[in-house]
């Protein structure tokens, strides 16, 4: 069958690996590349076909690498550019391809870069970077996600004068206005694909463009038209497209390389304008919209106690498929490193329940039309650690928050409890490789606690199940490859209103799949939808092992997923 922009990116299925957290090689406790390496059979088996790798450059890690201070050297921690050649060479030797993160909205205080450009208003680097100065006044209020203050503006005593970070204090922006600094980073793109690699994840690209003229956001302005969250504002910045153009034009167009923009601010509406064919920027995108369904507003990462609405979940993720019906190509994913666990934040993760909904979101992310990102140990259902003390923590976004509330006198016990649920080191904590005291990452201590539950949730104990979440994934991953309905296949949502059962159908051509999932812990009495019809009454693939249909009646068990072939004709 004839198949309109048939890609191979289309049809993988994204891992990402966390290095830090993966495998610790020398027992210093952090997870390297010789570490990962070493992992590789075991990621070959799982049949992705594409591994986004979390930043190993050099970096003094004030953001766990998102802080770089040398794009073209190693953290020593992860090893040396042999490393990353062996890792390069290993994964290709198994037909996956590499996705290197990169950040070029900032970088670290530490990169030689801005180490020049704040010694004089006159130094060369000067214009790499942001600078308002002092006699002019404050500068126009900018938002900082990890400044304990919030003030995205830093005084600089050296030369009289602010600088912007939108992230920490320690994350200079970038200024992308500049052509020579653009130049750099072009330069550098370059030197990482020249080593081969496939291409890159660019992490907060809809960032990079500024408005100079730094025109003052009111509150009201805030509210109304930036829906109250700074990365509407941050997103919108002029010629930023101008600039993912260039970057294409000069650079990735001359390798086939693909790239997945992490764009928080952009709505549906301006999605195509990233990844359209037609506007040779880039490849796919992923958008911050479903991270927000169930927390309450105005708070920070506040778990509703209702939970969250299936219908409004279904809603969501139906309208972001219709943006990419025609043209352009999207990602799923429902947990990666700057998330909570998912099985914890959109499944269940008590004992009765743990393995049926881990393996049920498996199900949903391998079955839309989208690239699914898979994050490292959700494969095996890993849960949230869910730390009860401020120090167990590592991340700046929860440390600098808990500094910020208990400046403005809040209740840090709420807060805490609500990192239970959302904070990001949930999902930073070592991959558990077998019931051994550390899971297998390390013979040493390690950066961040292992999670206690790692004697009965491990990788090893896994292998030796055929029905555990890990063995369910490789199913699915070879079930996804066997039909390309359910890469290319038209997405129809039914019972939109169900608030416990998520049914749409893939259909390409004369094939196609009903895909059947109960986001719920009750037993579900479910008639199938009219214009539904099986083609036979045996799943293609079922998370449990029993499975209960009375001609158009089909009793689903808590977390049940279920994937049937359409009858078309």
């Amino acid at each position: 069958m004839e198949i309109k922009d048939k890609d191979w990116w289309k049809e993988t299925v994204i891992y990402q690996v966390y290095p830090r957290s993966f495998k610790d090689s020398n027992g210093d406790g952090i997870g390297d590349l010789p570490g990962l390496v070493s992992k590789l059979d075991y990621i070959e088996s799982l049949g992705v076909g594409l591994v986004w790798l979390n930043p190993v450059y050099a970096s003094p890690n004030d953001d766990n690498g998102y802080d770089i201070s040398n794009y073209e050297a190693i953290q020593p921690v992860f090893g040396t550019i042999a490393d990353l050649n062996a890792l390069l060479t290993g994964l290709h030797a198994r037909g996956i391809k590499l996705l290197m993160d990169l950040v070029v909205n900032h970088t670290s205080d530490e990169h030689p870069w801005f180490v020049e450009s704040r010694k004089s208003r006159d130094n060369p680097y000067r214009d790499y970077y942001h600078w308002w100065p002092a006699e002019k006044g404050k500068p126009p209020r900018r938002h900082s996600f990890f400044d304990p203050a919030g003030d995205a503006w830093q005084y600089d005593a050296a030369t009289d004068a602010y600088y912007l970070h939108y992230f920490s204090r320690k994350q200079p922006d970038l200024n992308w206005e500049n052509p020579t600094l653009r130049k750099e980073i072009y330069g550098m793109m370059r030197f990482w694909l020249d080593k081969g690699i496939d291409g890159f994840r660019l992490d907060a690209v809809s960032y990079i463009a500024k408005d100079t003229n730094w025109p003052v956001v009111s509150e009201e302005e805030l509210k109304e038209k930036y829906h109250n969250d700074w990365s509407y504002v941050f997103s919108h910045g002029p010629k930023l497209h101008d600039y993912l153009h260039e970057m294409n034009r000069e650079v990735l167009q001359h390798y086939e390389a693909v790239t997945i923009a992490e764009t928080p601010g952009i709505e549906k509406k301006e999605a195509l304008a990233f990844v359209h064919e037609d506007r040779q920027e880039l490849s796919m995108l992923y958008h911050f919209e479903g991270m927000g369904i169930g927390y309450v507003k105005d708070a920070f990462k506040r778990p509703d106690p209702a939970g969250y609405r299936l219908s409004t979940f279904k809603q969501l993720y139906s309208d972001w498929d219709k943006v990419f019906a025609e043209e352009g190509w999207g990602t799923i994913y429902l947990g990666n490193h700057d998330q909570p666990r998912m099985l914890s934040r959109w499944g269940n993760d008590a004992p009765e329940y743990r393995l049926a909904s881990a393996k049920m979101l498996m199900t949903f992310l391998l079955t839309m039309r989208a690239t699914p990102i898979f994050y490292n140990g959700d494969e095996l259902g890993m849960a949230n650690i869910k730390f009860e003390r401020i120090h167990d923590y590592r991340d700046i976004e929860t440390l600098s928050m808990y500094q910020y509330l208990q400046s403005q006198g809040e209740d840090l016990e709420q807060f805490l409890r609500d990192q239970q649920y959302g904070a990001r080191d949930n999902g930073r904590t070592p991959f558990q490789w077998d019931a051994t005291p550390q899971a297998g990452f390390t013979t040493g201590e390690p950066w961040i606690p292992v999670n206690a539950d790692h004697v009965y949730i491990n990788a090893a104990a896994q292998e030796a199940d055929g029905n555990s979440p890990l063995n369910y994934f490789r199913r699915l991953t070879q079930l996804r490859k066997e039909h390309l309905a359910l890469v290319y296949g038209r997405y129809q949502l039914y019972d939109a209103a169900h608030e416990q059962v998520y049914t749409y159908t893939r259909v390409l051509e004369d094939a196609g799949m009903a895909v059947i999932l109960n986001f719920s812990k009750e037993l579900v009495n479910y008639i199938l939808p009219a214009g539904i019809r099986l083609k036979k009454e045996e799943p293609v693939i079922n998370n449990e092992t029993s499975l209960q249909l009375n001609g158009e009646e089909l009793v689903l068990l808590p977390y049940q997923a279920v994937v049937f072939e359409l009858a078309l004709s």
